[in-house]
Order: C-alpha cells, then sequence, then structure tokens
C-alpha cells in the first residue's frame, strides 16, 4: 500500500478542495425549499465517483432523492465491499449561533484539533466521511492496488429517515451483493483512540398537538378560564419522566435487554473524562436516568428527548395570546430487544391518556429504525480492527453509540450482509448542532486507513 499512501499525502489538499465543494450545497432533504440542492448534491457525488475511476457510475432514481451508485469490479471471483453514506444533511437552523457560514466551509484551529477542523453542517454527519471513501478508493484503483471488489451506494434521505431506500434495495438485490458493508456514520471515543462502534440505537419518532381553542384568544378577558395549549402540553411533557429520570409510558422497558454486570465492567474500561465531557458542551452537571454512567445513559438505556416545541406568539415585542394550538416533536432512542413501531403506537396512546378533557391531542408518527448489535467476530470487523490499529499503532477498541443508523438492520434483512462501523468522527463535531466541525486529523486518518481494511479484507 506505499504507493497509495504516497498517492494520499501528494493529494491532500485537492481531496479538502473537492470536500469543500460538496460542503457549499445545502443539500437538506427535510426541506422542500432545498430539494434542487439535493439533487445536485447526487449529481456532484456522481461526479467525483467517475473521476476516482469508479465504473457504472449512476444516479439512481427512488419515490424520493436518488441513490448514487457506482462499483468497481476487479473480479468475480474477490469479495466485495459495499459502503454507504448519505449526502443529505440536517437543517443548520439556529443560524444565528454559527460562527461562519453553515454552507460556506473554513478552517479553524481548536483545543481539539490545533492542526483545524472543518467548519460546515455536513463536515462530519456525513459527508466528510463518506467523501474519505471515495478518495481513499480513488487511490487505491490510481496506483493498482485495490484488493477487492467495490460498490458505492450513496442516500440522500438518511436525515429524514431513509424512506426511499428500503425500496430501493429490494428491487436492486443482485446489484448490492456484496460480502461486508462498511459505514462511516460514527465516531472514535477519542482523537488518539481506535475503536469500533459495535452497537447503535434504534428510533422513534412522533409529533404531537395539543389544540384548545378555534382561534387565539385575549390572555385577559379568556385567561384562567380557556385552556392554554402550551400550559398543557408541558404538563403532558413533565409527565413522561419520573423523579428518577426513568420512562413512565407503561411497558416501555418491558423488552429492554439488560447487559450484565461483566458487560458494564467491559464498557466502563472505554476511557472518559467527566469534566472533559461536560466542559466540551458547556454544562454544569449530567442529567439522566438513575443508576447508570455517563456512557451507559447514552448507549445502552433508552431515551425520551423533546427536540422542538412551540406555539403561540414569538414574534418581537408582546401579544398577550392564549395560542389556540401547540405542537412538540418528541424522540425516543431505543436499545435491543425494542420495536419501534411498537414503542411507537405505546407513546401515543400514552400521551392521549395525560390530555385532560378541555384539549384535543393528536399524534402523528414519523420515521424511526430498529436498534442493533454489531458482531465483534466476524471478517469485516477484524479487519477494520487491525486497519485501524496500523495506522494508529495502538490496539483498537469496541464500543456502543448512542445514535441510530436505521438502515443497517434493513441490510441485514435484505441483503443478508453484516455492517462494519468504522467512523472517524468524534463526540465534540456537534453534529446537528451549530458549528459542526470535522478535524482534518480526522479527515486524513479515515483516507489513511480505509486501504488498509480493503487490504485486509480481502486476505485469507
Amino acid at each position: 500500500m506505499d504507493a497509495t499512501q504516497m498517492f494520499i499525502k501528494e493529494n491532500q489538499q485537492r481531496f479538502l478542495d473537492e470536500l469543500f465543494q460538496i460542503l457549499k450545497i445545502p443539500s437538506i432533504s427535510a426541506d422542500p425549499a432545498y430539494t434542487q440542492d439535493v439533487l445536485d448534491m447526487a449529481e456532484l457525488n456522481a461526479k467525483f465517483l467517475k473521476n476516482a475511476g469508479l465504473d457504472n457510475v449512476e444516479v439512481c432514481e427512488t419515490e424520493g432523492y436518488p441513490v448514487v451508485y457506482a462499483e468497481k469490479i476487479i473480479d468475480e471471483k474477490l469479495p466485495t465491499v459495499l459502503i454507504y453514506g448519505h449526502y443529505d444533511v440536517q437543517p443548520p437552523d439556529p443560524l444565528d449561533k454559527w460562527d461562519s457560514g453553515p454552507f460556506e466551509p473554513v478552517i479553524k484551529k481548536t483545543e481539539i484539533h490545533p492542526e483545524g477542523a472543518i467548519f460546515a453542517r455536513g463536515a462530519a454527519d456525513d459527508k466528510g466521511q463518506y467523501f474519505m471513501h471515495i478518495k481513499a478508493v480513488e487511490a487505491m484503483i490510481a496506483n493498482n492496488q485495490l484488493p477487492c471488489n467495490v460498490k458505492f451506494m450513496i442516500e440522500g434521505e438518511e436525515e429524514v429517515g431513509s424512506e426511499s431506500l428500503g425500496g430501493f434495495v429490494k428491487k436492486n438485490k443482485e446489484k448490492l451483493k456484496n460480502d461486508v458493508i462498511l459505514i462511516s456514520d460514527t465516531s472514535l471515543v477519542a482523537k488518539d483512540i481506535p475503536s469500533l462502534c459495535t452497537g447503535l440505537r434504534g428510533l422513534s419518532y412522533v409529533e404531537v398537538s395539543v389544540k384548545g381553542a378555534d382561534m387565539d384568544l385575549h390572555s385577559g378577558i379568556y385567561g384562567g378560564a380557556a385552556p392554554n395549549p402550551i400550559n398543557v402540553l408541558c404538563q403532558m411533557i413533565a409527565k413522561l419522566h419520573d423523579e428518577n429520570g426513568k420512562i413512565t409510558i407503561p411497558g416501555f422497558y418491558d423488552n429492554v435487554i439488560e447487559l450484565s454486570t461483566n458487560e458494564r465492567a467491559e464498557m466502563a474500561k472505554v476511557p472518559f473524562d467527566l469534566d472533559a465531557y461536560k466542559n466540551s458542551i458547556g454544562i454544569k452537571n449530567i442529567h439522566g436516568e438513575k443508576g447508570y454512567s455517563t456512557n451507559e445513559r447514552n448507549s445502552i438505556r433508552p431515551t425520551l428527548d423533546v427536540n422542538g416545541i412551540w406555539g403561540g406568539y414569538t414574534g418581537e415585542g408582546a401579544k398577550t395570546v392564549i395560542p389556540s394550538v401547540a405542537h412538540a416533536k418528541i424522540s425516543m432512542r431505543l436499545v435491543p430487544d425494542q420495536n419501534p413501531e411498537k414503542i411507537t403506537e405505546m407513546f401515543m396512546d400514552y400521551f392521549k391518556s395525560l390530555a385532560p378533557d378541555s384539549v384535543e391531542v393528536s399524534c402523528k408518527p414519523h420515521h424511526g429504525g430498529l436498534p442493533y448489535v454489531l458482531p465483534s467476530d466476524g471478517k469485516g470487523y477484524e479487519a477494520a480492527k487491525k486497519a485501524l490499529s496500523h495506522t494508529f499503532g495502538k490496539e483498537t477498541i469496541p464500543f456502543r453509540s448512542g445514535g441510530s443508523i436505521p438502515i443497517v438492520a434493513l441490510f441485514e434483512q435484505e441483503l443478508g450482509s453484516k455492517s462494519v462501523l468504522m467512523g472517524f468522527g468524534l463526540d465534540s463535531d456537534v453534529i446537528h448542532s451549530p458549528n459542526e466541525n470535522y478535524g482534518l486529523f480526522n479527515f486524513y486518518k479515515g483516507i489513511e486507513t480505509i486501504p488498509y481494511f480493503f487490504e485486509y479484507f480481502a486476505q485469507d
């Protein structure tokens, strides 16, 4: 791999310049106003895949946004790696919290990244991460050192639940046939610690509305007599947790797999600095379910969080009204063996039961996904472990992530393939938040490491 690694070093600046091109496109799948930008992003990915030397590059139509596909089959007898990524991004709001434009990528030095980090929406989630694979494969192809077959599948709807991907995968099983799926959409436990994610939480997402009167009311004339939907909504939300931080939905924990004492002890070996954790996100203290550590709360335990709440007058100045309606968006992160559809139904039934008879409550389910535990004894995992240990110069450790990648369970169900989550981000990348960033070290380390994964996976 010497020639490949030399090629990577010689082209670092070009790789970065090209990444900036895709970071400038506001490919926000959740907002129809950005439809053309999402489509443009798909076409630009296709261009970079062609330039990298991939064959049969396609922008495949779906019921939603397209899936970009490409392949390089060097020998049908060799194993095939399918690389998955997503080119859509989260909305950048609130815009006033960004230190620079969310779609105007810049390099800034930080305490964690003294060599510099890329600040832009999508830098870490997931444009910077899937782009590493395109560049690593380009380097292997350019130097005739690609040791096995490779396929790419890059979608544009991950941030809205991958609604069209299931149909695409079912219709294209032969096209997508592979021996392992390689995904970089997760993080390392620390910048200097090679680590592999072995578990993901599932997701249930519901939008709720509480309606009172048919119109906004004068808070002086009607205050104290007419129901206030915002007040009621807040009271209902407050009842979703008890004083110990446990979720109060009846039956919510029935199928939660409890880890053994030994398993929890192994988890506790992952390096963790509580003060650094608090400082990194600017909080005075931690908060969560009683009886569990911070790392356990954000990985092996289910959660319920309000992601947004609105209603009434929120403009400048004062407008004394009792709003007609109030809304909230609520997500639940799930763990094995919780079923997102069942949990969604349980939540909606329970939430409606909390409402007084003075209001009407409606619930609208959004996307969800199954939790997943990944095998740590397969060929793909071993190849990733060896690759990371090689480039970092130390032993790779396993850990569980608190995030969700709903399509991982779908891939195994439809393609019969195991996934390897070899991410290079950090928790400090603040994905989904203002000032999302991705360290130059992490970006280049990913490109350096990926060819070794291919080398080790191709070995008998």
